[in-house]
């Protein structure tokens, strides 16, 4: 069967980012993703320059996926909103995309843009001026808490509770 010529850079995105919180940075390989996707590496290559170019582009990416996806949830209340970007096709809340964006100084601009608009988004739903910032911050570190835990086989809390003793 003959490779695809062109593949959407959206479903390239989706298969390095999976890589990456499946087994971690060391794996993305322009030769795995390349297995993953059925382009040729000198393809990927092309289109990105180098592996960390690749790595780069795939979470850019997915933080701007995540903060349209917070941006569409945005009727929701603050359990159903944090859910809904816990859910898998939200994978950028994955800890081990968190670690590899936290080391590019690019990516955390991004992700800082991402955090900075969904405290605001809870902060509205949680009550007007200090308070209602503060228990969004708090509310946020708690549900990446949970995250993080949640991976290494930790109990999880219910966020909606949560945000109810916050209020």
């Amino acid at each position: 069967m003959a490779r695809p010529r062109s593949i959407p850079d959206a479903e390239i995105y989706a298969a390095i980012r999976a890589l990456l919180a499946r087994d971690g940075e060391k794996a993305v390989a322009f030769g795995a993703v390349a297995r993953l996707t059925g382009l040729a590496p000198p393809s990927l290559v092309q289109r990105y320059g180098n592996r960390n170019g690749m790595i780069r582009a795939a979470l850019l990416d997915g933080w701007q996926d995540l903060l349209t996806r917070t941006d569409a949830a945005t009727e929701a209340q603050p359990n159903a909103l944090l859910k809904v970007l816990t859910e898998p096709a939200a994978v950028m809340t994955d800890p081990a995309l968190m670690a590899v964006t936290l080391r590019d100084a690019s990516l955390r601009t991004a992700a800082e843009a991402w955090r900075a608009r969904l405290e605001s988004l809870l902060a509205l739903r949680l009550g007007a001026g200090t308070k209602g910032q503060e228990a969004a911050s708090i509310l946020f570190a708690a549900w990446q808490g949970q995250l993080l835990w949640l991976h290494a086989g930790g109990k999880g809390f219910r966020v909606k509770d949560a945000a109810k003793r916050l209020t």
